[in-house]
């Protein structure tokens, strides 16, 4: 195991840990710490979140769990402080910073918790505003078709905490990270880092866009001359301003793999940076291409549901910003047929007005945000506005002519009207599944 003045100082047994969110993340995170001889206090703000008869696992592990309002006192004496993804660092200062203390607890992801306790497997990590997830995978099943015994985790689904618990030993750790993850990390070191592009995105969440930025080139904070840092050929100029220093590659479209089942150019850039990564592992190129050739698309991720009377309904969920959106119009050669709306994350629409023209017959909007995208698109296209996305997919449909595509890109977040992008996604496929 490497030393703490590379991987970052570990809790000593009986120091107390706070972990913040009850979610899958913050109860692997407690679990690895109390595993560990950590003396370990778990917050959770919203009581319904806490899954049901983990009371009396966590009393069996020896955490305490705390529901309701975070208060001041349930910080004091914490040496660390573990943040759900979806909980800014600078929103904990106020209860850290009320204490008269000479040394303040140390913040940190729980994939950079993680870390610090690796026994040396390599990582190879995947961060951008879109992509990452197809991009991590393609990277797992490259890895795999070479030989190698590879965990994908991270934001795309398993924290790296229940890797460590599971016991298993991988040759390879494919991490897909967001953000929220980066910005609490201090020592995370992948031996590969990739970049695919950066736009604006949760600006609901980051101070600014330069604070987002920032936090995705935390990736490449701690690489080294041997390390391989992978990035998108437009983030050239901007990686001059972080003076990396692992070995750089800038990918882009080189058509090097013909044989997938992956929609749109950008999808083609996804694989070039995967296959770029695994490269550094000694993945062949053939080993690659055989990976690729048998990947699905992802669910929600231009995810072809139905051909119905000659028209392609198409599931692009994880559509949530106005750059995927651009993307998801830029894959389709189709008349298309556009359904977007929900809760506005940032960017401006108004850049889309000449693809919207080139390419969308028709838009349907529902949910939040309607006002957004009218501002914008004003006469570019005929566009309506439904209160929910039943009536708008059915309205799209009796429209739809032979050869039209009706899509699903709501470059916008799910939470006006649904948990999150899956179940947008999966009330679509429900929706068009039984048209009549």
């Amino acid at each position: 195991m490497a030393p703490d003045n590379i991987r970052g100082r570990r809790p000593r047994p009986g120091e107390l840990a706070v972990v913040v969110g009850a979610g899958r993340s913050g109860l692997a995170a407690a679990r690895l710490l109390a595993g560990r001889g950590g003396r370990v206090r778990l917050l959770e703000h919203d009581a319904a979140a806490v899954p049901a008869g983990i009371k009396a696992r966590l009393d069996e592990l020896g955490i305490e769990l705390v529901v309701g309002e975070h208060r001041p006192e349930h910080f004091e004496n914490s040496a660390f402080i573990v943040p759900s993804p979806g909980i800014p660092a600078s929103r904990l200062e106020r209860f850290v910073g009320v204490e008269k203390r000479t040394k303040r607890p140390e913040i940190l992801a729980e994939t950079e918790l993680a870390w610090r306790y690796l026994d040396g497997e390599p990582v190879l990590a995947v961060t951008g505003t879109s992509g990452k997830t197809t991009t991590a995978s393609l990277a797992a099943a490259m890895l795999q078709a070479q030989g190698y015994t590879v965990f994908l985790g991270g934001n795309i689904g398993t924290p790296l905490s229940e890797y460590l618990l599971s016991g298993r030993h991988a040759d390879v750790l494919v991490l897909e990270l967001s953000s929220f993850q980066l910005q609490t990390c201090s020592t995370f070191h992948p031996r590969v880092g990739v970049l695919l592009n950066i736009s604006s995105n949760h600006l609901d969440y980051h101070e600014d866009m330069r604070e987002y930025v920032e936090a995705k080139f935390r990736l490449f904070r701690c690489q080294e001359e041997g390390d391989l840092a992978v990035l998108g050929a437009e983030l050239k100029p901007l990686a001059g301003d972080f003076r990396l220093q692992a070995r750089q590659i800038y990918v882009e479209n080189k058509g090097r793999f013909t044989k997938c089942r992956l929609l749109g150019p950008h999808n083609k850039v996804n694989m070039e940076a995967a296959w770029q990564a695994c490269r550094f592992f000694g993945v062949r190129e053939d080993k690659a291409g055989a990976a690729v050739a048998g990947f699905r698309p992802l669910p929600h991720r231009l995810e072809i549901v139905r051909r119905h009377r000659s028209v392609t309904y198409i599931n692009d969920s994880k559509c949530t910003t106005v750059a995927a959106l651009r993307v998801a119009l830029q894959a389709l050669e189709q008349p298309v047929r556009l359904l977007c709306g929900g809760k506005f994350k940032g960017g401006n629409l108004s850049e889309l007005r000449d693809l919207v023209k080139a390419r969308v017959v028709e838009v349907a909007l529902f949910g939040a945000s309607r006002e957004k995208f009218e501002e914008a698109w004003q006469g570019v296209v005929p566009v309506t506005w439904h209160e929910m996305l039943e009536p708008a997919v059915r309205l799209l449909s009796a429209h739809a002519r032979k050869g039209d595509a009706v899509l699903l890109a709501p470059a916008t977040s799910s939470f006006d009207l649904y948990a999150d992008y899956m179940a947008r996604g999966d009330d679509f496929k429900h929706i068009v599944e039984v048209l009549p």
